[in-house]
């Protein structure tokens, strides 16, 4: 899909599309990109979507998604692991590298509950808030070990799950 993408980025025509069995061709102009489909029974999805989290934040997607991507910049190559600590009127996000290197940012939340401390892959989160265009998003989460919700708050159709790693 992320070919497709590619591709569309610089045509302004229809894209017609035909389905087989295991195929899938895809028609743009000249060109034809024919790929196989997936196959296999997938497990149902509304199983993994965590319900009634207790705590919430609403941010702001631009601010948030501005200082995941400037600690980003020095998380190890191989896990992009970073550290959000959330504390009431506070989130931080902080990463490390194995030269022992240290970034940290802080953004100002309303947030009056536990403190809670939890690691993710920032490119995860770094795309979800890429591929949206609203101004606030709300992330629930549980606790340190459970996945978080990422949805928007006026969309009640919109949900990204992102598990939790160990830092």
């Amino acid at each position: 899909m992320l070919e497709i993408q590619r591709l569309l980025l610089d045509k302004d025509e229809p894209i017609h599309m035909q389905f087989a069995n295991n195929q899938a061709k895809f028609i743009l102009g000249h060109m034809e990109f024919v790929t196989k489909l997936v196959e296999g029974k997938f497990p149902d999805y509304n199983r993994v979507i965590p319900k009634n989290h207790k705590r919430g934040i609403l941010l702001g997607r631009q601010p948030l998604l501005a200082s995941l991507q400037r600690t980003a910049i020095l998380t190890s190559d191989k896990f992009k692991g970073v550290r959000l600590n959330i504390d009431p009127g506070t989130l931080k996000i902080a990463s490390t590298n194995a030269e022992q290197e240290e970034a940290v940012d802080e953004l100002d939340i309303d947030y009056n509950d536990d403190s809670i401390e939890i690691g993710f892959n920032v490119t995860y989160l770094i795309d979800a808030l890429t591929n949206m265009e609203q101004d606030m998003v709300r992330v629930e989460l549980a606790d340190s070990n459970s996945s978080a919700l990422i949805t928007i708050p006026d969309d009640t159709n919109f949900k990204y799950v992102v598990m939790p790693m160990r830092i």
